[in-house]
């Protein structure tokens, strides 16, 4: 786990997945038969997929002739890209971009280029946003997903203007510091989807269905897109007055949704983005906030479920909300001395103890390292030696999207940095981070031992919810014809 005081970063939480039999009125357990025992083509998988979780998509969508191969080999100084076997569906659009450098070796070395890579209409309208493949972890930026629009054009283009590549970092003698190495390139490219094919292999239902919680969030559904390689569902997000009064102007990108899948007729029970033991993400995910910041504005969500998830052919489904999370601005503060928080060689002398919202947390140690900079210091602060305060915490609420500031004396604030790894849920459904440490940048010892340590932001779970929704079936799937 890491968060920043002041710039919250996501946090992917690693949970394994289970399959469970539906049963409204006790506990999931394993059930008799796999609802998705649907064997996949034996057909050889190109190299660059082979060993990854889309050795499984390529199987479902190249015999029915949803693979594209653009044919793209650029060099530049060595530099080549490559871009082969791109997965094209009514949903995604997936692409696999093929880096190697002058010496042989292969790896990510785009830096901030995905802006740079645009899906549009041949009038140059987007018709694609970048989403986000959850079994992927870490900002791999050789694999990109891009899900469609709900208007697609028969022919897409997909065009990239890639400049600058990050090829390793060297130490700089006068800076005495290691510095990110760069090196312009021209791997500038176009090439052209037809698809005709994928829009007639897919079946989507409008929806309009509303739930507004106690709290005041919004959610609305509006559309269920079934394809070979998964369902999608879309759903809006927004908040009314007095909770939108409540929370940062960031909410959006730690707002999240707890529910789970019900599928009777194949014995199907999946829990999704909770923090119980087997929960599961979807496989791709879109948040979209092009129209947060317009009057009213909402968040624009997306869950494609994979097939071996959630059945691409079940008929009967249905969507029941568990639960949300929101970062709301809350204050809660304790006051720390440090000269009483030494130990000796028998038991601590002092446990330091902070209570907010059924979170707990126990500061009984404290040091002072040479911590990396993560994060940007105010003006006025040097980040050079940095105080740690370790302990113990339990969490009921959320990870991420929470905001921590320290203030001394003095008055002066010190972004403050969390981190630790939290264990599997607890019964009681929290998390205990055994090897907390919030690490208070630029704090040195000539700074004092008094200060105060707030928390300014929670990122607050709701359970208080009430929703159930059958989603759309059909009369025929076409890709099964």
């Amino acid at each position: 786990m890491r968060r920043t005081g002041m710039a919250a970063a996501a946090v992917v939480i690693f949970a394994g997945g289970a399959w469970f039999a539906f049963d409204r009125t006790a506990e999931p357990a394993q059930p008799a038969v796999n609802a998705v025992d649907q064997r996949l083509p034996d057909i050889p998988v190109p190299e660059e997929l082979k060993y990854s979780y889309f050795a499984e998509d390529y199987k479902r969508l190249k015999p029915l002739g949803l693979v594209v191969n653009p044919d793209i080999n650029i060099n530049d100084q060595g530099y080549t890209l490559k871009i082969e076997d791109v997965l094209v569906d009514r949903s995604q659009i997936v692409m696999t971009m093929q880096q190697t450098t002058p010496d042989g070796l292969g790896g990510s070395r785009l830096l901030s280029e995905m802006g740079r890579i645009h899906v549009t209409d041949e009038k140059g309208r987007q018709v694609a946003t970048l989403a986000r493949d959850t079994r992927t972890k870490g900002s791999l930026s050789e694999r990109l997903v891009f899900q469609l629009h709900d208007e697609i054009p028969d022919q897409v283009i997909v065009r990239g203007e890639l400049r600058n590549l990050n090829v390793g970092s060297y130490y700089d003698n006068e800076k005495k510091s290691y510095e990110d190495r760069e090196v312009t390139v021209d791997w500038s490219f176009q090439f052209k989807i037809d698809m005709t094919k994928a829009k007639s292999l897919a079946v989507e239902n409008s929806m309009d269905n509303t739930y507004t919680t106690p709290e005041g969030l919004k959610l609305d559904m509006t559309q269920l897109v079934r394809t070979p390689n998964g369902t999608r569902l879309d759903l809006n997000v927004s908040l009314d007055y007095e909770l939108r009064a409540k929370v940062d102007e960031d909410w959006a990108n730690d707002m999240d949704i707890m529910y789970h899948i019900e599928i009777p007729e194949t014995n199907e029970y999946r829990i999704f983005n909770g923090n119980r033991p087997n929960t599961r993400e979807a496989k791709f995910r879109l948040r979209d906030l092009s129209e947060l910041n317009q009057n009213g504005g909402q968040l624009k969500l997306s869950e494609t479920w994979d097939p071996a998830l959630v059945t691409v052919d079940a008929k009967n489904i249905r969507f029941v909300l568990d639960g949300y999370t929101i970062p709301v601005r809350e204050e809660k503060s304790v006051e720390v001395d440090l000269d009483k928080m030494r130990k000796d060689a028998e038991f601590y002398t002092y446990v330091l103890q902070f209570e907010q919202f059924g979170d707990e947390v126990l500061f009984s140690d404290f040091n002072y390292q040479l911590v990396q900079q993560s994060l940007k210091l105010p003006e006025g602060i040097e980040g050079n030696s940095s105080l740690v305060l370790e302990g113990i915490g339990t969490f009921q609420n959320a990870f991420n999207g929470d905001q921590w500031v320290a203030i001394d004396r003095e008055g002066k604030d010190y972004p403050v940095e969390v981190m630790g790894t939290p264990d599997q849920p607890n019964k009681n459904e929290e998390y205990i981070v055994g090897d907390l440490r919030l690490i208070i940048h630029g704090f040195k010892k000539e700074n004092g031992t008094k200060f105060t340590l707030k928390r300014t932001a929670v990122n607050r779970e709701f359970r208080d919810v009430n929703w159930e929704v059958d989603l759309p079936s059909y009369t025929s799937l076409p890709w099964k014809k």
